[in-house]
């Protein structure tokens, strides 16, 4: 099975990504992986926090000569801020006077549901964990899951169709969502420009304000064949995989398959996707679709259509302006605890829900077809895409 996990706190030394079950044999492209890291960082909105770091991905184990061997990989991104810190949040006891304390808890934030947990007298050591820092490490770890599914031909990419009360008025192509993965400035990740403009419009507004301002994003997986995900079990259904994977984000609220949302409000003959037989090859298979409403999903199992799955972002929790909450130490009333913070982050959220997305493809691709080399996964992918094909 495929797995991931992360350590590291938003200023600590470092994050680590631990990856394993990755067969051997990958391409692995460390480019590709700081590409990557560079989009999660990019947006309009971002804080100061982005122009201290450049993260890079430090591969300790499990690539030699370009290619995965089977262990599993391990990596590090430093945190640049560091050596700010290093008094702060030292790892032995240190000098208490130097301790940098959240002295009020932020609404919105794990602050004090974290506090009262762990029975913290503050909130820093909730927020160093819970902090969207993490998710640094998250990309570097899709990224490894993404150069396994190009492999196969499937791609995974984001873009924003909302952020406040501007979204985008129509349905993005798939062409068009690739182009703005591969521009080399990013301003909200939006395909259209007139929309994207005016959504920079709301995060100027929530500047001037000093509050912050959500939206939603769309990740699209492309390729990916029918049959993959199963209805047998509740715990195996790709649907419910995928939300839970992008839920998991730090400041995500709710997540969308397809057109779930408006399919609530509308009769079922305007939700359903009519299916034909064209005869000739069409995709996968010789079926085809009037439209894509389910989002390449039915029954927890992919159709072949692509995969939409959308993330509903809520305002980042930290205000320059802040809320009202309670002093940690008097329990009198105070202002929230302010540290530096982003405004807008939702093509940020794209790109590290990305990287869930494409884990969660990845594991069930591996759970479906096995293969502990690249060589003998393909031969069993292509396989099954001939056994559809003839269907």
């Amino acid at each position: 099975m495929l797995r991931f996990s992360t350590a590291g706190e938003s200023h600590g030394e470092s994050l680590v990504a631990l990856v394993s079950g990755l067969p051997a044999g990958v391409p692995v492209d460390q480019e590709f992986i700081s590409r990557e890291l560079w989009r999660r960082q990019k947006g309009y909105g971002r804080g100061g926090r982005m122009r201290i770091e450049r993260d890079a991905a430090h591969i300790l184990s499990g690539v030699r000569h370009g290619k995965t061997i089977g262990s599993p990989v391990a990596m590090t991104i430093a945190n640049n801020d560091w050596k700010n810190w290093t008094e702060i949040l030292p790892v032995e006891e240190g000098d208490p006077a130097k301790h940098k304390a959240v002295a009020s808890p932020r609404p919105g934030h794990a602050d004090l549901a974290g506090a009262l947990k762990f029975n913290f007298p503050d909130a820093r050591y909730v927020l160093e964990r819970a902090s969207a820092r993490e998710s640094t490490a998250r990309v570097a770890s899709g990224a490894l899951a993404k150069l396994l599914l190009r492999a196969l031909g499937i791609e995974v990419l984001s873009h924003v169709i909302r952020v406040g009360k501007a979204e985008l008025r129509r349905t993005a192509k798939w062409e068009e969502i690739v182009a703005l993965s591969q521009k080399d400035e990013v301003l909200l990740n939006c395909v259209d420009p007139e929309d994207e403009a005016r959504m920079k419009a709301e995060v100027d507004a929530v500047l001037r304000t000093g509050d912050t301002v959500g939206g939603v994003f769309e990740v699209v997986v492309h390729g990916l064949p029918p049959g993959v995900g199963t209805h047998v079990n509740w715990d195996e259904r790709l649907d419910g995989i995928l939300a839970q994977a992008v839920m998991s984000l730090q400041a995500v609220k709710a997540v969308e398959i397809g057109r779930g949302v408006t399919a609530a409000e509308s009769v079922g003959s305007e939700v359903h996707d009519a299916i034909g037989y064209e005869g000739a090859q069409e995709n996968f298979t010789k079926f085809s679709r009037e439209h894509n409403n389910a989002g390449g999903l039915e029954g927890g199992i992919s159709n072949g259509e692509d995969v939409i799955v959308r993330g509903y972002l809520k305002p980042i929790s930290t205000l320059r302006r802040p809320l009202g909450s309670v002093s940690f130490e008097t329990r009198e009333p105070v202002k929230a605890a302010y540290e530096r913070s982003d405004v807008c982050v939702v093509p940020a959220a794209g790109v590290a829900a990305e990287a869930m997305v494409a884990l969660a493809v990845a594991r069930v691709v591996l759970e479906k077809f096995g293969g502990d080399s690249l060589t003998e996964l393909e031969r069993n992918y292509k396989g099954y895409l001939e056994q559809i094909k003839a269907f």
